[in-house]
C-alpha cells in the first residue's frame, strides 16, 4: 500500500478528521461512524472507510472535480443492464471545513483488487471483461456526456508522448526510446474513428476490477465515462492482459484493425506519460506502466 504523501504538486490534504467534520455538518445521521483511511493507488481521490457498509471519496486535485456528480447520475440509470456490479454512490457533500471540492458517500463495495500477475494468470477473465465492455456500448446514450476533445485524436496527444519519451531517458534505453518513437511514428498514421461515438469505461484495468478469486465481480471508477471512440476501452488488452487474453479479448469485441492498433497506441501514451510522473510516488502505476510497454512492444512485432 502506498504512504500517506502526495503524487501532485497542488492536491488538497484529507485525513479522517477532516471527513468527520464533513459528516457532522451535512450528513449527521452518518456522524457517528467510525472513519479511517483506505490506502489506495488511486490518483485522483482519497478514500476512506465509513462504518463497515459505506465510503467517503474525497478529491485529492481539482480535475477530479465533478466524477462524483458524473457517477451519481449515471450509474444508477448503467447499473441494471451491466453484468458486473459497479460502486452504488449514496450522497453528494458540498466544501466545508477549509476542504474547497464536492465529495461523495458511497456503499461500500466488497471484493479484492485484481493484480497483474493474477489477471495473467487467467486469460479467461478477458472474457469477462469484453462481455462488461459490449454491455455498456448497448446502453441508452440519451444525453450522454461525449468528449470535450475527440478520443479519436492521437494527435493531441502527440506533444505529450515526446515529451515524455525524453523524460524517461534514465528509465528507457536508446533502443528501446527508438522502438517506442517508431511505433508512435505508425501510429500517427493511422484514421480516426468516424462512426458513431459508444460508451466508453476510460480506465479498464486491473486495478479497478474486483474478483471472488474465480470471477470477475466489479468494475470500478466510473470518472472517464463517455461516449468516445472503442479504441479507449481496448487500452485494457495492454495495460491489463498478455498474449492469450489479449487474443479473447480481440475476439470478442472484434474490432477493425485501425481502431485496435489505436488502442495499442493510447495504451502506450498512458503509460509513457505516467513513467516520469510517478516514478517516485506510485509503485503501482509505475509496475503497470512497464507491463503495458513491455506488452506493446511484443504486440508490435
Amino acid at each position: 500500500m502506498l504512504p500517506d504523501h502526495k503524487m501532485h504538486a497542488d492536491e488538497i490534504h484529507t485525513a479522517a478528521e477532516l471527513v468527520q467534520r464533513l459528516l457532522a455538518g451535512q450528513f449527521p445521521q452518518w456522524a457517528g461512524l467510525p472513519v479511517r483511511r483506505v490506502k489506495s493507488f488511486g490518483t485522483d481521490n482519497a478514500l476512506y472507510r465509513l462504518g463497515e457498509e459505506m465510503m467517503v471519496r474525497l478529491p485529492r486535485i481539482g480535475w477530479a472535480v465533478g466524477q462524483v456528480e458524473k457517477e451519481l447520475e449515471w450509474l444508477p440509470k448503467l447499473a441494471p443492464h451491466l453484468p458486473l456490479r459497479v460502486p452504488e454512490p449514496l450522497a453528494l457533500g458540498q466544501p466545508g471545513e477549509g476542504y474547497p471540492y464536492t465529495w461523495g458517500v458511497y456503499r461500500w463495495v466488497p471484493g479484492e483488487m485484481l493484480s497483474l500477475s493474477e489477471m495473467a494468470a487467467r486469460p479467461e477473465l478477458a472474457k469477462q471483461l469484453a462481455n462488461f465492455v459490449l454491455a455498456l456500448r448497448r446502453c441508452d446514450q440519451t444525453d450522454a456526456p461525449g468528449a470535450e476533445k475527440p478520443a479519436t485524436d492521437l494527435q493531441q496527444l502527440d506533444p505529450h508522448v515526446r515529451a515524455s519519451i525524453e523524460a524517461s531517458a534514465e528509465l528507457l534505453d536508446t533502443a528501446t526510446r527508438g522502438q517506442i518513437a517508431a511505433l508512435w511514428d505508425d501510429a500517427m498514421q493511422l484514421p480516426g474513428w468516424t462512426d458513431t461515438p459508444v460508451w466508453v469505461h476510460g480506465d479498464l484495468h486491473s486495478s479497478n476490477l474486483l474478483w471472488d478469486s474465480e470471477r470477475l465481480t466489479t468494475v470500478l471508477d466510473f470518472a472517464s465515462l463517455e461516449l468516445s471512440d472503442p479504441a479507449v476501452d481496448l487500452m485494457a488488452a495492454w495495460n491489463a492482459l498478455r498474449a492469450e487474453g489479449r487474443r479473447i479479448y480481440h475476439e470478442m469485441l472484434q474490432p477493425d484493425d485501425a481502431t485496435w492498433k489505436r488502442g495499442r497506441a493510447r495504451a502506450l501514451a498512458k503509460a509513457l506519460l505516467a513513467l516520469p510522473y510517478y516514478q517516485h510516488t506510485n509503485p503501482e502505476i509505475m509496475e503497470r506502466s512497464w507491463h503495458t510497454l513491455g506488452e506493446v512492444l511484443a504486440d508490435a512485432r
